[in-house]
C-alpha cells in the first residue's frame, strides 16, 4: 500500500527557512515525476516544484530562487528547502507523485495520482 507522509511544517516568521520532508513507501517512484503543492483554502491547488528522475527541476514563478527540491539517492524520500519565507508562503503543502509516461514533469495537480495528507506552513509577519 502507497504511503506518502510530510513532515517539517510548522510556524515561521517572515525570512525565516523550513524544510519539508515526505517518505515515501509501498512502491518505487525512482522513475517518475514528484512535486510540491501548495493549498489555501479556498482556492485551487498550486505546483510549487517538480523534480524528475533524470533530477531536472521545474518551479512556480514565486518561489523560484527561494525553494529548492531534492530527493535523496534512494528516491524514497522527497524534500522542500524553504528560504526567505513570506507571509503568502502560508498554506498546506503536500507531496505527490505522477505515474504518468510523460516527457517533462509538470505543475498540472491533475496529473498527480498519489498524494501525502499535507503539513501545515505558516508565516507570520
Amino acid at each position: 500500500q502507497v504511503h506518502f507522509v510530510e513532515s517539517g511544517g510548522g510556524s515561521v516568521q517572515t525570512g525565516g527557512s523550513l524544510r519539508l520532508s515526505c517518505t515515501m513507501t509501498g512502491y518505487d517512484f525512482s522513475r517518475y515525476c514528484m512535486a510540491w503543492f501548495r493549498q489555501v483554502p479556498g482556492e485551487e491547488r498550486e505546483g510549487v516544484a517538480v523534480i524528475g528522475s533524470d533530477g531536472h527541476t521545474s518551479y512556480a514563478d514565486s518561489v523560484q530562487g527561494r525553494f529548492i527540491i531534492s530527493q535523496d539517492i534512494t528516491k524514497t524520500n522527497l524534500f522542500l528547502q524553504m528560504s526567505n519565507l513570506r507571509p503568502e508562503d502560508t498554506a498546506m503543502y503536500y507531496c505527490a507523485a505522477d505515474q504518468g509516461q510523460r516527457v517533462g514533469c509538470y505543475k498540472n495537480r491533475l496529473l498527480y495520482t498519489y498524494w501525502g495528507r499535507g503539513t501545515q506552513i505558516t508565516v507570520s509577519s
